[in-house]
């Protein structure tokens, strides 16, 4: 593929290596919630108290206190906001649901991501790109296989985060000129603990099991709850990267890989074997990203003005 230094190939690059890491984040969160019966909301709480103090010490470390002040403190912060209810919201389905099903139920977001850029952002969206994210989402429909069962009250969880995650990487967009990745995450993840600080003086006064503080009963768990922090830090520092290279309906359809990951790590861990009809579904979405990237690579090659 012609000019893959371009930054644009650069975002689309740095986007699919968050996707192959976040899934590690779910997994994590399916297995605390299942296996070792930690509540939700305490899973994601570690979450964003890990990611907020990471990323702190990192800011400290390469440039000192002065830079931990944020250029636009509130956006920053409905950031967090957005990314607190929406990591409850997928982190209570997965302990429900298989992960795989979860994750292609969040993947309509693709669709309300392409929606938003062009209304929010005024980026041109182009057929073939529509095209594009259409066809990945009939391939989440097949891995997903709906039933009435499927689309009940829960399945209506990874929806939630879906949107929340849309509005988030259009912010991610307007907000990147103005902070580092760094602090972006920093005061994200000060956001989200507030949230979920909030969620779980609601979850004890409404007594919703899911939405309080449990603790830990192992080692392990104990490190699993430092690890989930740590991933979320990593991949969605890329995601940040990645939205101030690219623009925000280009990199779309590249979050299908993540599904490709939650159904390798829902076979391997939990048992969750993919039918031959879900197996379709993932190289249709596989697909829909590879012809992404054949297209961009064609139109930097040539002058031709025909891709957007």
């Amino acid at each position: 593929m012609e000019n893959t230094t371009s930054p644009q190939m650069r975002g689309v690059g740095t986007m699919a290596g968050a996707m192959f890491i976040l899934p590690m984040m779910d997994a994590i969160a399916k297995w605390l919630s299942t296996v070792d019966s930690l509540p939700p909301a305490t899973v994601t709480l570690s979450r964003f108290v890990v990611q907020t103090m990471l990323t702190m010490l990192i800011i400290m470390a390469l440039t000192g206190m002065r830079s931990l002040k944020p250029n636009n403190l509130w956006g920053n912060l409905l950031r967090g906001f957005l990314m607190g209810i929406g990591s409850l919201c997928f982190f209570a389905a997965v302990k429900y649901m298989p992960l795989a099903d979860a994750m292609a139920v969040f993947f309509v977001e693709p669709l309300m991501l392409t929606l938003l850029s062009a209304v929010v952002l005024k980026e041109t969206v182009g057929w073939r790109r529509r095209i594009a994210v259409a066809i990945g989402f009939i391939g989440t429909l097949i891995v997903i296989q709906p039933s009435w069962e499927l689309f009940g009250w829960i399945s209506l969880l990874p929806l939630g985060t879906a949107a929340l995650f849309a509005v988030y990487l259009i912010l991610n967009r307007r907000l990147g000129v103005h902070d580092t990745p760094l602090v972006m995450q920093l005061y994200a993840g000060i956001g989200g603990t507030v949230t979920v600080v909030v969620a779980l003086f609601l979850g004890a006064a409404f007594g919703v099991s899911d939405m309080t503080l449990g603790t830990p009963a192992t080692g392990m768990s104990w490190f699993l709850l430092f690890a989930i922090g740590a991933i979320a830090t990593g991949g969605h520092l890329l995601v940040v990267q990645a939205s101030r290279l690219a623009p925000a309906s280009l990199l779309a359809p590249f979050q299908y890989l993540e599904i490709v990951m939650a159904v390798i790590i829902g076979l391997f861990v939990f048992r969750e074997f993919p039918t031959a009809s879900k197996w379709v579904g993932i190289a249709i979405i596989i697909a829909s990203g590879a012809y992404i990237v054949w297209r961009e690579g064609k139109k930097q090659k040539s002058p031709e003005p025909a891709f957007n």
